[in-house]
C-alpha cells in the first residue's frame, strides 16, 4: 500500500492583479513562510477582488487564523474580497476563529466598503501621529538609557563606528556641503544688492551676508543636507537589517542593537554636523563676498574689515550652537525609523522617505524655537 502523499506547503499565488489562488494545507507544520507571502501581496484598493480556495487540502485553527488575518488585512486595505470555493469544515473552522478573535471576516459576497469621511480620516492620521510621536520619545528614553550605561561602562563605546561615522558623515559631505553654502551666499548676496544699490549702503551687504549665513542659513542648510544624505543612510541601513532579521540576531547573540548601530551614528553626526557648519559659513561668506566684488563693486578687503565689524562671537556661536541639536535629531530620527522598518524591501524605502521629511521638519521647528528663544535672551 502507498503512504499517503504529503500535502503542499500553504501558500498565496496572485494569478492577476485582483485574482488570488489559496492552496496547500494551512495547518501549524504547513504554513511556512505565508506570512511573508501575504505582506507582498498588493491588490488595488476600492476594487473588487476574488480568492479561490478550492486548492486548500487541510486547516487547523492557525490556518484559519492566518486565513482570518488575510481578509482582514484586505478589508482594511479597503479591498472588496470575494472568497470562494473554501470546504464548509474550513468556513465554520474560519468562521469559529474569527469570532474568537473579536472579528468577523467579510462574507464570501462582501459588497464595497463605504469610502472614509473626512473626520475619519483626520482621526485616524492624527492617532498614528500620536502612536508615532510616543514611540519616538520611548526610542529617546532608551537610546539615553544605553548612552548613560556606556558612559558608566567606556569599555562599551564602540569608536571605530564612531570614526567610521565621522568620516562618512562629516568628511565625505565636505564637498556638496561646501558648494551648496558657496551657491547660497551668491543667491543671498544677488538678492539684496539692487535693494542696497538703490540706497547706497552697498557695503552693508557684509552685514546681510555675514548674519543671515552665519546664524541661520549655514547651520539650517548644512542640517538639511546632511538628513537627505545621512539620514537617509541611516534608516535604509537599519531597515534592510530589520527585514533581513539581523536585528534579532544580534539580539540572538547579546549584542545590544542601539550600542551597535544607533549611538556612534548620533555620537559621530553630533561631532561632525557642528565642524560642517563652520565649513558651511566659510564657503557662504566667501560666495556672499564674490558676488559682492561682482554686483557691487566691493573688495574684498572692505567687505572682510565690514565683516568683522558687523557679526559678533555671539552670533557666529548662535548658529554653532544648533548644530549638535540639529545633529541629535537627524541621526536619532534616521535610527528610529530604520527601527520601524518590516515587511518587504518597499517598506524600506517608505521609512527611508519618513525619516528624510521626518528630519527636516523636526530641524525647522528646532530652528523656529531656538530663534525665539534667542530673541527672548536678546542674543
Amino acid at each position: 500500500m502507498m503512504p499517503p502523499r504529503p500535502a503542499a506547503p500553504a501558500a498565496i499565488t496572485q494569478t492577476s492583479p485582483q485574482e488570488l489562488v489559496l492552496s496547500g494545507a494551512w495547518t501549524v507544520r504547513g504554513i511556512g513562510d505565508l506570512g511573508r507571502q501575504m505582506a507582498a501581496l498588493r491588490l488595488a484598493s476600492s476594487t473588487p477582488a476574488g480568492a479561490d480556495a478550492t486548492a486548500i487540502e487541510a486547516m487547523d485553527s492557525v490556518g484559519a487564523q492566518m486565513l482570518h488575518k488575510l481578509l482582514q488585512g484586505l478589508q482594511v486595505q479597503n479591498v472588496p474580497l470575494r472568497l470562494q470555493g473554501l470546504r464548509p469544515e474550513f468556513a465554520t473552522l474560519q468562521e469559529t476563529v474569527a469570532q474568537h478573535l473579536g472579528g468577523l471576516a467579510p462574507a464570501p459576497q462582501a459588497a464595497a466598503l463605504p469610502p472614509r469621511r473626512v473626520l475619519e480620516t483626520l482621526g485616524r492620521a492624527a492617532l498614528a501621529a500620536l502612536e508615532q510621536a510616543m514611540a519616538l520619545l520611548g526610542f529617546i528614553g532608551e537610546s539615553a538609557h544605553a548612552f548613560a550605561t556606556s558612559l558608566a561602562h567606556p569599555g562599551r563605546l564602540r569608536w571605530r563606528p564612531v570614526l567610521y561615522n565621522i568620516r562618512k558623515a562629516g568628511v565625505d559631505a565636505l564637498p556638496i556641503v561646501g558648494l551648496l553654502s558657496f551657491l547660497l551666499g551668491i543667491v543671498v548676496a544677488y538678492q539684496s544688492a539692487e535693494q542696497l544699490r538703490r540706497y547706497g549702503a552697498n557695503i552693508f551687504v557684509a552685514d546681510l551676508v555675514g548674519l543671515s549665513m552665519l546664524r541661520e542659513f549655514a547651520p539650517l542648510i548644512t542640517a538639511i543636507i546632511i538628513a537627505g544624505r545621512s539620514g537617509s543612510a541611516y534608516a535604509a541601513q537599519i531597515g534592510t537589517m530589520a527585514v533581513t532579521e539581523e536585528i534579532d540576531a544580534l539580539r540572538t547573540l547579546g549584542i545590544a542593537p542601539l550600542e551597535l548601530l544607533v549611538l556612534p551614528k548620533v555620537m559621530a553626526l553630533v561631532v561632525a554636523l557642528p565642524l560642517l557648519t563652520v565649513f558651511a559659513d566659510v564657503f557662504g561668506v566667501l560666495g556672499g563676498m564674490v558676488m559682492a566684488r561682482v554686483q557691487l563693486d566691493v573688495a574684498y578687503g572692505e567687505f572682510l574689515d565690514r565683516f568683522a565689524k558687523a557679526v559678533s562671537t555671539t552670533s557666529y556661536l548662535v548658529g554653532i550652537g544648533k548644530a549638535p541639536v540639529f545633529a541629535a535629531i537627524v541621526a536619532t530620527v534616521g535610527c528610529f525609523q530604520g527601527f520601524r522598518t518590516h515587511g518587504g524591501a518597499d517598506s524600506v524605502g517608505r521609512q527611508t522617505t519618513h525619516s528624510v521629511v521626518q528630519s527636516i521638519f523636526l530641524v525647522i521647528v528646532a530652528d523656529a524655537l531656538f530663534s525665539v528663544a534667542f530673541s527672548a535672551l536678546d542674543l
